[in-house]
């Protein structure tokens, strides 16, 4: 690859990924390159380590991100560096770039990542390690990676995060966890401090820092299974809420795949959409709910459950539905007899995406057999009983029946 000039379809860009050591661990093509290139982006603290070599133009990243992007996407075809955080596609600028520039106009040089670093310093099989990126995104997100015996790095934004980190460990029971806190990783100033979560002395920390978990759950610590139908007790809730296992028979039938959108009428406790988010992190929930008491308590459990970004739309279906993203799996819990609705989700529902729709009440039950007449799909009637108490003995209680419409739309 020649430094310059390039011609259009060439690979222009070059992003390169620096550590702490700044030149003594680049390879001599990086060194060259960046040498060689007449503008240089990167962030103040990339182009202090990379000083040495830069001789071009310096571009740092300006507010809001979006307007330097745009800057290097207008020098296409022209002699580029991206200069980034270790490995620029975890979690980094080429992610990023690779949005807007095909990889056919790039040459990337990572270096390792702080994930690669912190694993080798503890000595974790990085495979068998979660890796969870809390870099200007909700700490909530760690919540479901919480399994007693599990390893978990966790990268994080400021000296400040692995305080806010232990605090989340310890009030919702592992407080226990062996905590690692590892400093300006790969550099003169790495440092390592290590103790129980709730123990750990967590002051005065290097902005540029890696958390490494060791989980221990303790008594009552909030963990979250992996098969759907998780215990009602997690959920703060009214009664307006999908019971546990008429929840796992509606996942089931939702069948979540990646990437996909569910909507969620009548969205109650907001329990269903929150456990299709649970089932994967590319999955997104839109909860539809009427009330405003209702609406504020689906955020709480989104943000208890660590799946913050399920996005409410206060207000009552079918106009509430107008200008959503298309769905790829609708449910349809409470007001699904209430005019409109169904008759609107199944209309904006993707052909081959999935609606599925309980009932309780006689006149739900009645429309569900019209519509399941009219359009296909199965009808499918559940019932739940329980063990209670019956005088002296024990008997079983029944829970009112649910009919459940499927459908997927030709």
């Amino acid at each position: 690859m020649s430094d310059m000039p390039f011609a259009p379809g060439q690979r222009w860009l070059t992003i390169i990924g620096i550590g702490e050591d700044g030149p003594a661990g680049l390879g001599d093509e990086a060194k060259r390159l960046i040498a060689a290139a007449p503008v240089v982006f990167g962030g103040k603290r990339h182009h202090e380590l990379a000083a040495g070599l830069i001789t071009g133009k310096r571009l740092a990243w300006e507010s809001p991100f979006e307007t330097s992007i745009e800057a290097v996407v207008a020098l296409r075809g022209s002699p580029v560096v991206v200069l980034g955080s270790g490995d620029p596609f975890l979690y980094g600028i080429g992610a990023t770039l690779s949005r807007r520039i095909g990889a056919e106009e790039m040459h990337a040089i990572p270096a390792p990542s702080s994930f690669s670093l912190a694993a080798a310093r503890l000595g974790w099989p990085l495979q068998e390690t979660a890796t969870v990126s809390l870099h200007g995104r909700p700490l909530d997100l760690i919540r479901p990676h919480l399994h007693h015996g599990r390893r978990i790095i966790v990268l994080t934004s400021d000296g400040e995060t692995p305080a806010q980190l232990a605090e989340l460990l310890r009030v919702t029971g592992f407080g226990e966890s062996r905590m690692h806190v590892l400093e300006a990783l790969g550099g003169d100033r790495e440092r390592q401090r290590s103790g129980r979560a709730d123990r750990l002395d967590l002051g005065e920390i290097d902005p540029l820092n890696v958390c490494a978990i060791e989980i221990v759950a303790g008594e009552g610590a909030r963990t979250f299974a992996f098969t759907p139908g998780l215990d009602d007790a997690l959920f703060e809730h009214d009664g307006q809420i999908t019971k546990q296992e008429i929840r796992a028979i509606t996942l089931a039938a939702l069948g979540p795949r990646h990437g996909e959108l569910l909507w969620d009428i009548g969205a109650g406790s907001g329990s269903i959409g929150i456990e299709w988010m649970l089932a994967d992190p590319s999955l997104r929930t839109v909860a539809i709910e009427q009330s405003s008491e209702r609406a504020a308590r689906i955020a709480r459990n989104a943000v208890s459950f660590g799946v913050p970004g399920l996005a409410i739309v206060e207000g009552t279906a079918p106009e509430a539905l107008a200008n959503l993203p298309e769905p790829d799996a609708v449910f349809v819990g409470g007001g699904g007899s209430e005019e409109g609705v169904l008759e609107a989700a199944l209309h904006a529902l993707k052909r081959g995406g999935r609606l599925v729709a309980n009932a309780v009440t006689l006149e739900m039950e009645s429309l569900l057999f019209s519509l399941q007449r009219q359009h296909g799909g199965t009808l499918t009637r559940i019932e739940i009983a329980r063990a209670a108490p019956l005088g002296g003995m024990t008997g079983w209680r029944p829970a009112m029946p649910v009919t459940q419409w499927r459908y997927i739309k030709k």
